[in-house]
């Protein structure tokens, strides 16, 4: 982690810090699924070991996650070509793994009372990367790429709605989940590979009787209605204004302006796909998607530190070298080759999005006084030792009201597909 910190330079100030050490987490939750799925969590966290730390559940259920995606990318990676019927069936594992590992790692965090602001923001750091591996793995295992547009629009969909999820938190302070949110819409997801890995993926292409529209078009219809839902309940944050004062956001920032970063994402995006002399989106659908990802994973992710240390957002960022890059290769009548640039803001962005993700979790672990991986933990019939039970103190913030009983580090829901 150390290696991929930024070298003598800090990104959070004192205040930022101080203000993340008061930070508490505000949640309301209306899922459908989540209450079903209790007893398996309560069991699943009752057989994982108390030196198990909460921030190493929820990296590995990432890895496993962004793995199984890559083997599916592989063999389809414009969403064309069938992929064999087993890298379906293992996205499907791994998303349910992931899943499940991530609704347990606040479980983990109270029950072994290390509960932290910090596994807060690594949680969310973790679903912005997933977000982009779930949505593009679902079109890819529907064969989406035959409707280029229509993969385009929900992978975009699903990484704008995962960052005004955050945007509303930001504004009103509580995150706050639909009746049909994340839980629903990453089972349906794995419903969808069970599909393509049963009766493989050439069945989302036949046709409907008497209707004659093919499977995945109903699949898009679901799907959109999901995220209209969601749209319907962001928007319903403008009229209620936010809880800052005069209402603006919890930084007194106005409450429009995490709209900048989005749109700095988005709209290039679009631009250079819609104007690509090469095809360069329909023809390297998945490095597209997973190249604008991580830059947008980068801003999500500066948006969650500004909602938790109450700090005006900025509105650059490094990570947007790549696809300016781009834009401005258009406007030069493709100098360079575009899928040289492509490969280039996918590699940027990652690097970028990983070192500063390490440099934030070092300078919080420092301040905190605790470890990002490790967690106090002393075998039965030993005695703690002093500094062991000082920093096991120092790192539980309380808990917060989220619905499984409140944790700062708890289960994050706030990726809408």
């Amino acid at each position: 982690m150390a290696l991929l910190a930024y070298r003598d330079k800090h990104i959070l100030s004192a205040q930022q810090l101080r203000k993340l050490s008061e930070h508490k987490y505000s949640c309301f939750s209306a899922s459908l699924l989540d209450p079903l799925l209790q007893p398996w969590w309560n069991w699943l966290v009752a057989q994982t070991p108390l030196w198990l730390a909460p921030n190493l559940i929820t990296i590995v259920g990432l890895i496993l996650n962004v793995v199984t995606t890559l083997i599916l990318i592989c063999y389809s990676p414009n969403g064309v070509e069938a992929p064999p019927r087993w890298t379906c069936l293992l996205c499907a594992l791994g998303l349910f793994i992931y899943q499940s590992l991530d609704s347990i790692d606040g479980k983990q965090a109270r029950r072994t009372n290390t509960s932290s602001p910090l596994g807060e923001l690594f949680d969310h750091g973790c679903d912005s990367i997933s977000t982009v591996f779930v949505a593009l793995s679902a079109c890819i295992s529907c064969q989406l790429g035959h409707y280029p547009n229509w993969l385009f629009f929900q992978c975009f969909c699903a990484i704008a709605l995962f960052y005004c999820a955050h945007w509303q938190t930001y504004v009103s302070g509580t995150m706050r989940f639909g009746r049909i949110d994340v839980t629903e819409a990453q089972f349906s997801i794995i419903a969808i590979h069970l599909v393509s890995a049963a009766l493989g993926p050439e069945i989302w292409l036949t046709k409907i009787p008497i209707v004659g529209l093919s499977w995945n078009y109903t699949i898009l219809v679901f799907i959109t209605f999901g995220y209209t839902l969601n749209i319907i309940n962001f928007l319903k944050m403008f009229t209620q204004g936010g809880s800052g004062k005069n209402g603006s956001s919890v930084a007194g920032t106005s409450v429009l302006s995490p709209s900048i970063p989005l749109t700095l994402v988005v709209l290039p995006a679009l631009m250079i796909a819609q104007k690509s002399p090469q095809n360069l989106f329909t023809e390297h659908a998945s490095v597209y998607i997973m190249a604008f990802g991580m830059v947008a994973a980068k801003v999500t992710n500066k948006l969650v530190i500004a909602h938790m240390t109450k700090a005006e957002m900025e509105y650059l960022d490094w990570s947007l070298l790549g696809p300016s890059l781009l834009f401005l290769n258009q406007y030069f009548n493709c100098i360079v080759p575009e899928i040289w640039l492509l490969w280039f803001t996918l590699i940027w962005g990652t690097q970028d999005l990983l070192r500063y993700c390490a440099q934030v979790c070092l300078e919080i672990c420092q301040h905190l006084r605790i470890d990002l991986f490790r967690i106090p933990y002393t075998p039965k019939g030993a005695t703690p030792h002093p500094a062991t039970a000082s920093v096991s103190s120092q790192s539980n913030f309380g808990s917060s009201a989220d619905k499984n009983g409140g944790s700062a580090h708890r289960k994050s829901k706030s990726k809408p597909h």
